[in-house]
């Protein structure tokens, strides 16, 4: 393996130009997230596909040296260009964020093996052990990447996390297209794209207990995180940090209505009330003159015993069509989906999941449906 640091806007503008004929390029990132909301990035590692040619060489773009990244945003915007990510989905952020743009077609290597039945959440080391009978070194996983100069080894480390993805991506590949799963492969790497985001008004649902609180709460709920998640996105620091889950409940049930009230009740720090005690005030009282007719519905309670055994038998199901498929059971229903199956089958309506549009409509969706029609009968 060799690596080559890029340092400047014109050596990445000539590194981009020069593999412009290139139908694949495998991308990894190094981001540092420690005290912010979005990941800062530290380092972008390329490996370039052209033809059958395998290249050991990998290209390392150093964000903190270069003024106009615009050669790499029009790169993973090119349509026409394959992106070969193993677990894109903190990737995704970096570049949306930093650059503005999702890479697509992707192609994630993870998900890959999931679906080809090797294994489900598989590691990228492990990977790699897998189709390569390879063990790589892990020194620099908890490295600085946010420091400068880089050191020699974790340029070694990041550069092989593309060089050798690129051989992984070629075993995978051909895989897919033998059993016929690669437009499986891209169509879940176009829904992970979808997903960069879509769940910012939906985070109330997230807080443990939430459940529990009547609509007029859960209204005040769902407004205190929509402005702590706008606040921690403007102030690019972390949701704990603007105010953690616990006192956002307590904001919607005991409802303080003075400054005093939010630290002693609420148990709000003073910095915080210093900084955020008047918006979180205002927001409360605008809250209170909502009608009733405007407010939320409740979310539901958790599964009983009898949804819950009603949720087993659905595992066993899916346990059975993967098995018929050659996948892993996990990537054709994802965990939270067996409670939306139940909901959907009583007859509550809902944003259908985007994954449950493509493939998984017919490989198990139909099945799964006809299933839980025979059950209530």
């Amino acid at each position: 393996m060799q690596w080559r640091l890029i340092e400047s806007s014109e050596a990445l503008r000539l590194l981009i130009a020069q593999n412009s004929g290139c139908e694949t390029v495998i991308v990894d990132t190094e981001f540092m997230r420690r005290n912010t909301f979005y990941p800062e990035a530290a380092l972008v590692q390329l490996c370039f596909v052209a033809g059958d040619a395998v290249s050991d060489m990998a290209w390392l773009i150093d964000p903190l040296k270069i003024d106009d990244p615009e050669p790499l945003a029009v790169l993973l915007a090119n349509s026409d260009v394959l992106k070969v990510f193993h677990s894109a989905s903190e990737d995704l952020e970096v570049f949306q964020r930093w650059l503005g743009v999702l890479p697509q077609p992707l192609f994630d290597t993870q998900r890959a093996a999931a679906l080809l039945d090797r294994g489900f959440g598989l590691g990228y080391r492990a990977l790699v052990q897998d189709v390569c009978a390879v063990d790589l070194p892990k020194g620099e996983t908890r490295s600085d990447w946010l420091q400068r100069p880089l050191t020699e080894s974790q340029c070694d480390y990041a550069g092989l996390d593309v060089t050798w993805l690129s051989l992984v991506w070629r075993e995978l590949n051909e895989q897919c297209m033998r059993q016929g799963k690669l437009h499986w492969v891209l169509a879940d790497g176009s829904d992970a794209i979808s997903a960069v985001g879509a769940d910012i008004y939906k985070l109330h649902a997230r807080i443990k207990t939430a459940w529990k609180l009547n609509s007029r709460e859960l209204g005040v709920l769902t407004a205190v995180c929509r402005w702590r998640e706008k606040t921690a996105r403007d102030r690019n620091k972390p949701r704990a940090w603007i105010v953690d889950d616990q006192a956002c409940l307590k904001l919607a049930v005991e409802d303080p209505r003075t400054l005093n009230a939010l630290k002693d009740n609420i148990g709000l720090p003073s910095s915080v009330v210093r900084r955020h005690g008047e918006q979180l005030l205002e927001l409360l009282a605008v809250q209170r003159e909502v009608s009733d007719l405007d407010l939320p519905a409740k979310l539901p309670p958790p599964l009983d015993a009898a949804q819950r055994d009603l949720v087993k038998k659905l595992k066993a199901k899916v346990r059975e069509i993967a098995i018929t498929l050659a996948v892993a059971p996990e990537v054709l229903v994802y965990s939270k989906d067996y409670e939306l199956l139940l909901r959907e089958a009583q007859g509550d309506v809902f944003e259908l999941p985007v994954h449950w549009l493509g493939w998984r409509e017919d490989a198990v969706l139909v099945a799964l449906r006809q299933f839980l029609a025979s059950a209530s009968e």
